[in-house]
Order: C-alpha cells, then sequence, then structure tokens
C-alpha cells in the first residue's frame, strides 16, 4: 500500500469517526439531500457535520462516483484502499509519472503525519495548512508545489505569482531529481504548515 493510500485510509477513518458514520451512511446523506455537484455536496457536508474542507472534499468526491465499489463503498465501515486517486491522476500516458510521485511521497512520509486530500489532477498535502501539492504538470512532468516563505527562487525552484495556490513549484522529469534539494525545500514548507 502506497503513502497515498495509507493516507486516504486514515483520512476516511479519522472522518468516520469524527462524523460517526460509515462511508455508505455518508453516501446515502449526500443521495437523500439531492444535491448533484461537487462544490453543493462539499458545503453541505462542512454544514451539516461540521468537517474540515478537506475531509468533506474526498467524501464528496467518492459520493460522486459512478463506480461505487471502486470507490470503497461496500456497506462495511471500513475506509477504501484508496488507490483509485492515483490510478485517476496517472493514467494513459502520464502512468510513466507515477514512480516519480511515489518517491516524492515515500520521502515525505517519513516527516510525520500529515492529510492527503485528492483533488483533480493532484494531492494537496497539508497540516495545519497545505504545504506542498504533487501531481501531473505535463505529460512529461510531474509538478511539485511549495507553500513557504522566505526561499530563494532559481531556475528550479520557480516562484509563483502572489495570490496562487503555491508560492512556488518544482517540476521533476525522472526518478533521479526526488533529491537532497528538493526534500529540503519540501521539509522547510512541510515545518512552516506544522
Amino acid at each position: 500500500m502506497s503513502v497515498v493510500d495509507k493516507a486516504v485510509e486514515t483520512q476516511l477513518s479519522n472522518i468516520q469517526k469524527k462524523t460517526g458514520m460509515t462511508l455508505g451512511q455518508l453516501d446515502e446523506l449526500v443521495r437523500k439531500s439531492g444535491l448533484g455537484k461537487h462544490g453543493e455536496i462539499l458545503k453541505m457536508l462542512k454544514s451539516e457535520l461540521g468537517i474540515g474542507h478537506g475531509d468533506a472534499n474526498l467524501v464528496a468526491r467518492l459520493c460522486l462516483r459512478t463506480d461505487k465499489k471502486a470507490a470503497g463503498f461496500s456497506g462495511e465501515p471500513e475506509a477504501p484502499a484508496g488507490g483509485d486517486v492515483l490510478d485517476e491522476i496517472y493514467s494513459g500516458p502520464k502512468a510513466l509519472l507515477r514512480p516519480i510521485h511515489e518517491a516524492v511521497m515515500a520521502k515525505i512520509g517519513q516527516f510525520g503525519e500529515f492529510e492527503v486530500a485528492p483533488k483533480k489532477g493532484y494531492v494537496s498535502l497539508r497540516r495545519k495548512k497545505q504545504f506542498a501539492m504533487v501531481g501531473v504538470a505535463t505529460k512529461g512532468r510531474v509538478e511539485v508545489g511549495l507553500n513557504m516563505k522566505g526561499a530563494d527562487a532559481s531556475d528550479r525552484l520557480i516562484a509563483m505569482p502572489p495570490g496562487g495556490m503555491c508560492q512556488y513549484k518544482v517540476f521533476l522529469s525522472g526518478i533521479d531529481e526526488v533529491d537532497e534539494q528538493l526534500i529540503g525545500w519540501v521539509r522547510q514548507a512541510y515545518d512552516a504548515a506544522g
């Protein structure tokens, strides 16, 4: 099981503890609401259950899946493995980039606890706030977005315009680029989010 799979499984387990509802019960709540758009479901879950944005996003995403079995709905209170997250992000020609993603996540997984919130095309990594995002930039590169202050931008650590999701981005084309420099930047962002 990958770091992302474990993180999603842990996140779902925590959601079930917070709400007292199984994934199947959460799905039923969403169906009974009559809401069909991701944003509407997200808002309803946050309002009615008092859960955070990342948790509501994961539940909404799973509830909107047409293949409920693949999303982890078995009628049991157990959380799904969550492997579909990376399968969706790294499908088709992008599948060759998945080992880079997994290498980045394996290094970050050594830092300690954090939440993985799947989004469309990437995963958001959070502590008290988002510290990084990892996903596909193009069919030939993985993008690591970083939220940190005070780092010196370079050809590799690209400063982003103010107001964006991340202050910096690093693009990776091979596993050899998951090096000490990159992990140092990610660690700086992780520590600042904590």
